[in-house]
């Protein structure tokens, strides 16, 4: 059984040979002396070539001038059909567009920033809906008093990752460090639900995570347990008796108070 081969048909010869031409209607759309060199044709269809020139505009640097030249069926003279620039191998372009909602990032909500979600967000599911926690099951929603939507298992896993490898988790220079985890520590808060054996918030004033949720394997400097510090020692109250008294003995002094001497003055 033998293959079906596409025909490919040859490049237009005439169309081919009008450099000349795509020269001409490359530097109309430029300036003359910005197209460069010839780099090649490109057969794209019949009696349609497109010709390739260099960018020699330092600002377009890897770009290519691209300019289609086509001829009519049985007629001899070509014609331009399109000029554009074109980004080659190296040509420095701008990134990938993204939304708005894929671009933000930590920390960029500001003072009075509204950040809407979709109503089909997978981090999401409605209020009334169980989830896989035994202790977090809402087996009915009351209006106005439950939520319209609650974390989905997406989100709640989507979540745990991000804070065990982020810089209140296991792999930060502090946690490295420090004498325990934060699951021995005193000021270990833990949180309810399915994520109580993971997470806690750290209630320590002192410690750089005070009021943030930390990884139960990650650790400071402040651990409760980190030095106990040994009870301050009291000094005596010293006692004073001020009923009893004792007789001092009167010494003599080095001067003859029986002596009748002159001492020069009345």
């Amino acid at each position: 059984m033998s293959r079906t081969r596409a025909r490919v048909s040859a490049p237009d010869q005439a169309c081919v040979a009008a450099v000349d031409l795509a020269r001409s209607a490359a530097e109309e759309l430029a300036w003359p002396g910005v197209p460069g060199e010839h780099l090649g044709f490109e057969g794209e269809g019949d009696r349609i070539v497109t010709h390739y020139f260099a960018c020699l505009d330092r600002a377009y640097r890897g770009w290519r001038w691209a300019v289609t030249v086509t001829r009519a069926s049985r007629a001899k003279k070509v014609t331009v059909s399109e000029a554009v620039l074109l980004p080659g191998a190296g040509a420095l372009l701008a990134p990938e567009w993204l939304p708005w909602s894929e671009r933000l990032r930590p920390g960029d909500l500001g003072v009075g920033d509204l950040l809407p979600t979709p109503e089909d967000d997978d981090r999401l599911v409605p209020g009334f809906t169980e989830t896989d926690d035994d202790s977090d099951h809402q087996a009915v929603f009351e209006y106005g008093l439950g939520r319209a939507r609650v974390l989905s298992a997406i989100g709640k896993d989507r979540a745990a990752r991000r804070w065990h490898s982020g810089e209140h988790g296991p792999h930060t220079p502090i946690a490295h460090a420090a004498p325990a985890q934060c699951s021995t520590c005193g000021f270990y808060w833990p949180l309810a639900g399915g994520l109580r054996l993971t997470f806690g918030v750290c209630a320590n004033e002192y410690a750089p995570d005070d009021g943030k949720v930390v990884a139960a394997d990650h650790g400071c400097g402040a651990h409760s347990e980190a030095a106990v510090l040994p009870p301050s020692v009291e000094q005596a109250t010293p006692i004073l008796d001020d009923l009893g008294y004792d007789l001092m003995e009167e010494e003599a002094g080095s001067v003859d108070e029986s002596a009748s001497e002159e001492l020069g003055h009345s």
